[in-house]
C-alpha cells in the first residue's frame, strides 16, 4: 500500500469516527428539543417515538406566560454571566500581561502560586468562600455570584502565555512614541489580544452561565436563582414536569450557543497559547 493510499485510508476512518462522535453527541440534544414540543403524558408515556406525536407549543407559553420568575430567572444569569465574562476579561489580561512583560519583586513567586491554585479543586474553596460572603452580608446578591468569580487562574495562566509571545517591537514602537505601560497595554496589545480574548470570553461565559455549585450554596431566595437554579424548582417529590424543564433547557442553550458560533473563527487562532516560552 502506498503512502498516498495508506494516508487517504487514515483520513476516511477518521471522518467514520467524527462523524458518529458528532451523531452520538447531537442525538440527545435533539431528543430534548423534540421533548421540548411534547406534552408531558407523551414523554413519560415510554414509547420510542423520536418526534412528537402531539405537537404543542404549550410548554413554551407556560415557562413564559405561566411561570412568573422565569424570565427573572433568565434576567440574572445574563446579568451574572455577563458581568463575570466582561471581569474576567479585563482581571486576567492585566495580570497575564504583567507576569509576561513586567519586572517586579516576587513575580516568580506569584507566577508559581497562581500553578499551584490550578491544582485545587474549586469544591475545596466552596465552603470558605460561603463564609466570606456571609461575613461581608453579600449571600443572596449579585456581588456574591460575581466577585469570587472575576478571576480565574487558568485564564491568567493563558493569558500570560499569550503575552510571553506578544512581538516586543510593538511594545518598543509605543514606548518610543512616549505611550505608558498602561498605554501599551490598553491601546496596542489588548486590540491585538483578540484571538486569545474571544477564546477566553466563550469558555468563562459558559462556565458562569452553567454554574450550579455556587448559586445552590448561597442563593436562597427565588428571585435570585439563576436559571440552572430555577430550572431544578420543575423537578418535585413526586413528579417532574419534563415537558417544562426540556422546553426552559432549549431557552437556556440558545445564549452559550450563539456566544460559542460567533467566537468560534478565533479558535484556530488562539491554539498558539497553550505554549510559548517561559
Amino acid at each position: 500500500m502506498t503512502n498516498f493510499s495508506r494516508s487517504s485510508l487514515l483520513k476516511v476512518l477518521l471522518y467514520i469516527i467524527l462523524t458518529l462522535y458528532a451523531i452520538i453527541t447531537l442525538v440527545p440534544f435533539l431528543w430534548a428539543l423534540s421533548a421540548s414540543f411534547k406534552p408531558l403524558f407523551e414523554i413519560v408515556s415510554g414509547e420510542s417515538n423520536f418526534l412528537p406525536k402531539n405537537f404543542t407549543f404549550d410548554n413554551y407559553k407556560q415557562i413564559f406566560l405561566q411561570e412568573p420568575l422565569f424570565l427573572r430567572w433568565l434576567f440574572n444569569s445574563m446579568v451574572i454571566a455577563i458581568s463575570v465574562t466582561v471581569l474576567n476579561l479585563l482581571f486576567n489580561s492585566m495580570a497575564g500581561y504583567a507576569l509576561a512583560r513586567l519586572r517586579f519583586r516576587g513575580r516568580h513567586f506569584w507566577f508559581l502560586l497562581i500553578l499551584a491554585v490550578l491544582a485545587v479543586p474549586a469544591q475545596i474553596t466552596l465552603i470558605p468562600t460561603f463564609l466570606i460572603l456571609k461575613v461581608f452580608g453579600w449571600l443572596n446578591s449579585y456581588q456574591g455570584m460575581i466577585i469570587p468569580s472575576m478571576v480565574n487562574a487558568t485564564f491568567i495562566f493563558m493569558m500570560r502565555q499569550f503575552f510571553v509571545n506578544f512581538p516586543k517591537e510593538l511594545e518598543e514602537a509605543a514606548a518610543l512614541d512616549g505611550l505608558t505601560s498602561f498605554g501599551i497595554f490598553w491601546r496596542i496589545v489588548l486590540p491585538l489580544a483578540k484571538p486569545a480574548l474571544a477564546a477566553q470570553a466563550v469558555f468563562v461565559f459558559m462556565g458562569s452561565w452553567n454554574n450550579f455549585l455556587l448559586p445552590v450554596v448561597i442563593l436562597f431566595d427565588p428571585e435570585m436563582f439563576t436559571l440552572p437554579l430555577g430550572l431544578n424548582s420543575f423537578k418535585g417529590q413526586y413528579i417532574s414536569y419534563w415537558n417544562y424543564i426540556m422546553a426552559a433547557s432549549m431557552v437556556f442553550t440558545l445564549p452559550a450557543l450563539a456566544i460559542y458560533a460567533f467566537f468560534n473563527r478565533y479558535f484556530i487562532q488562539s491554539v498558539t497559547f497553550t505554549g510559548g516560552k517561559g
